[in-house]
């Protein structure tokens, strides 16, 4: 027997919604708009910011570079185990179909639970305060070093300044935006994706061409501002490297508006993730060309300070505000896919009711879309490297769950295999699960308070099906 991508009572034990004249969402979008969500959610807050946490905490060009082919490596892997599943279960929601079909509808509702605070929310609110602290070059005010307010400290702190302001007026444009319709936000997503492409090519090429740099950078270190060991220290840096290579998987949660979804989706993954690795190899080898990593260390608006070396103040203030408006398609990409997964929840009574809710008009999951827009805007108020390691280590845990997946769910009849998958497997899912696993033990040992946020948030999910979901279902 086929699958559908519907999930049946004997797939999972959760009922499906009995059929209904309210409006659904349109089979509207081909490969070029597939691969541009691709694109436009790898590409965007962590290759902007990451690379200048990664000078400090592993200081070696060499140690740098191995860190993004390790986590290129995890995420094509990833995007292949997830192309399989997209094939066979062409709907959308991503992970929460995935896993409700292989361990039951209380995993299902706890991968969207955290698809909704850490796979969405939390990213919009990271790139959203990049993109504030890139304007930042210009008025400094919305630097997030210039916060009016702190309080609390640590894992705890929450920042209020003109940082949080220009994040959340972003975002609620955004959100207003998506509610519109679907296709006015393709047009939209279309034209800023190939604007952000078009700007990490120009800067890495312009960089190098008629750039102020040096290559004697690439044989200098820096001194470690880290003193864990280097070996757990890498481990931990995959954390920032998730969360940038994060979105491989996001054509897949809108499969139910893609065309030819079996087609799509496969050629989406891996087109999007193996353009994004090549233009971050191009980003990172740009970055070191222009400074020494000593002078790159802790730097959050990275590619600010890159062009500021290499082009100049007036130069460097154009690139800025060049690489400030690429991560608006960052930020709307994710408020596009995000709605999409809880919609696919609610269908199936596994979330709020109201999530399903299509506008009549627009045929776009209103509720959804303003919900999450309201969670962003909240998140914006947590510290920039918190939120992005905590990101990358609840991602992290629940990409495993999905990979691990194909194992359970390979074994029922009229299973779909890529050819990519099944060459030499079980290698590639293996690859995936080993080093993500390494990972999160290490992050266990070293970034205990990191973990425990993850961890408190699968504990909520858990609650909230067990006394809001489960009876209902």
């Amino acid at each position: 027997m086929a699958y559908n991508g519907e999930v049946s009572p004997e797939r999972a034990s959760a009922p499906v919604a009995a059929p209904d004249r309210s409006p659904g969402l349109l089979r509207q979008l081909g490969v070029g708009t597939a691969t541009a969500l691709v694109v436009s959610n790898m590409i965007g807050t962590g290759i902007f910011t990451a690379t200048g946490f990664l000078a400090g905490d592993l200081a070696r060009v060499d140690l740098i570079f191995a860190v993004w082919i390790v986590g290129a490596v995890c995420a094509l892997a990833g995007a292949f185990c997830y192309s399989e599943l997209g094939m066979n279960f062409p709907s959308s929601g991503g992970d929460y179909v995935y896993l409700t079909h292989a361990y039951g509808p209380s995993w299902g509702f706890m991968t969207g639970w955290i698809s909704f605070v850490a796979g969405f929310s939390a990213p919009i609110a990271a790139a959203a305060l990049a993109f504030s602290d890139y304007l930042g070059y210009f008025i400094p005010a919305l630097k997030q070093e210039n916060s009016w307010f702190t309080f609390g400290g640590g894992a705890f702190e929450i920042r209020v300044g003109g940082a949080q302001g220009m994040a959340c007026s972003l975002i609620l444009f955004l959100t207003v935006l998506n509610v519109f319709g679907v296709q006015r936000v393709a047009r939209f997503q279309n034209v800023f994706t190939s604007f952000k492409v078009l700007v990490v090519v120009s800067f890495i090429v312009l960089g190098f061409l008629v750039g102020n740099g040096s290559w004697q950078h690439f044989q200098m270190s820096a001194a470690r501002s880290s003193s864990v060991p280097l070996f757990q220290q890498f481990a931990i840096s995959l954390f920032f490297i998730y969360g940038s290579y994060s979105g491989w998987n996001a054509a897949t949660y809108v499969a139910e508006e893609l065309r030819k979804p079996e087609r799509t989706l496969p050629v989406a993954l891996a087109v999007g993730t193996f353009v994004v690795t090549l233009l971050y190899m191009g980003f990172n080898a740009v970055f070191i060309y222009s400074m020494p990593l000593e002078q790159m260390k802790g730097v959050l608006a990275i590619g600010a300070l890159s062009a500021s070396r290499l082009f100049g103040a007036e130069v460097a203030g154009l690139f800025g505000a060049l690489m400030a408006l690429s991560l608006v398609s960052t930020v709307n990409a994710m408020v596009t896919i995000g709605p999409r997964v809880y919609y696919a929840m609610a269908k199936n009574r596994a979330f709020v009711a109201s999530a399903a809710r299509v506008h009549p008009r627009w045929h776009t999951p209103v509720n959804a879309i303003l919900w999450q827009g309201v969670a962003s805007m909240l998140l914006t108020f947590t510290p920039f490297q918190g939120l992005f390691l905590y990101i990358g280590a609840t991602l992290n845990l629940f990409a495993c769950l999905a990979v691990a997946s194909l194992f359970v769910l390979r074994k029922r009849p009229g299973w779909r295999r890529l050819a990519v998958v099944d060459f030499l497997y079980p290698l590639t899912p293996v690859t995936f699960l080993v080093i993500s696993a390494w990972t999160f033990l290490v992050g266990i040992q070293l970034k205990p308070a990191v973990i425990l946020a993850t961890v408190l948030t699968a504990a909520a999910g858990a609650l909230v099906y067990h006394f809001r979901i489960r009876e209902r279902s």
